[in-house]
């Protein structure tokens, strides 16, 4: 895992900075508001899950231009399985038609595509999709977008802790080692860089239990703008904003 993320660093280490100079290498964006949007036009809810897909195809794509190396997005949290059977139902089903029909259109794009979440409690159809996607974009050296799928922040940390805690029982690894820097190593996102930027659109001001360990020094931008409005335009105006931020990781300019 160290290797790849060294590796993943240098892929992305010559992509231009993003908007102004000085946007952020790593976004992660909780697509909120499909619902309402469709609910605003007298449509079904899936409706609106349907066209916040294809929103996502266009801030992929849009993210090369914007010097954004890593994407990720919440796709479905451990809790939307609260939602009703039909909705849930919808959304799988969007997902797998999703992979179907965007794989190749990813790896052509040179897009570098990976899950997390607790993808054994997913359907194994779903789950056979989305490693065929993980392989066929293996090789692929541009953007890295990330999909948060039956993710929940705190279900990560403590399926993280539980791995560390075997390897402990194991002696695979030492108690006295286990500290801020080691615990990362068994997140989900063990590859990745934390995010600079948390997006949440739709006007909902809260994280929704969203990579909690890994935006501990993120910068956090909540708009009104719903998912499926949210477009290349938008999505540009907010990193532009993101190279203003005074970033101080909890220490003081001198």
């Amino acid at each position: 895992m160290a290797d790849e993320a060294k590796a993943l660093a240098e892929q992305t280490g010559n992509l231009p900075a993003g908007i102004g100079g000085a946007g952020p290498r790593h976004v992660a964006i909780i697509m909120d508001g499909n619902g309402r949007w469709a609910t605003m036009r007298g449509r079904p809810r899936l409706f609106g899950h349907h066209a916040g897909a294809r929103r996502v195809r266009e801030i992929v794509r849009a993210c090369p231009d914007l010097g954004v190396g890593y994407l990720t997005i919440f796709a479905f949290s451990t809790e939307n399985w609260k939602r009703t059977q039909l909705e849930v139902a919808g959304l799988m089903a969007l997902f797998r038609s999703y992979i179907r029909k965007e794989a190749r259109a990813l790896r052509d794009h040179n897009v570098r595509v990976r899950f997390i979440g607790d993808r054994p409690g997913l359907d194994k159809k779903l789950q056979v999709q989305m490693d065929e996607l993980e392989e066929m974009t293996a090789h692929c050296t541009g953007t890295n977008l990330t999909i948060a799928l039956n993710y929940g922040g705190r279900d990560e940390v403590a399926r993280a802790t539980r791995r560390l805690a075997e390897d402990v029982a194991a002696g695979r690894l030492a108690p006295e080692c286990v500290d801020e820097e080691t615990l990362p190593k068994y997140l989900d996102t063990c590859v990745l860089p934390d995010p600079d930027l948390v997006i949440r659109t739709s006007g909902e001001a809260r994280i929704s239990n969203f990579l909690l360990w890994q935006s501990a020094y993120a910068e956090y931008e909540f708009i009104d703008t719903l998912w499926p409005d949210f477009t290349r335009e938008v999505f540009a105006g907010v990193l532009e904003n993101f190279g203003s931020r005074d970033r101080r990781f909890g220490g003081v300019k001198g």
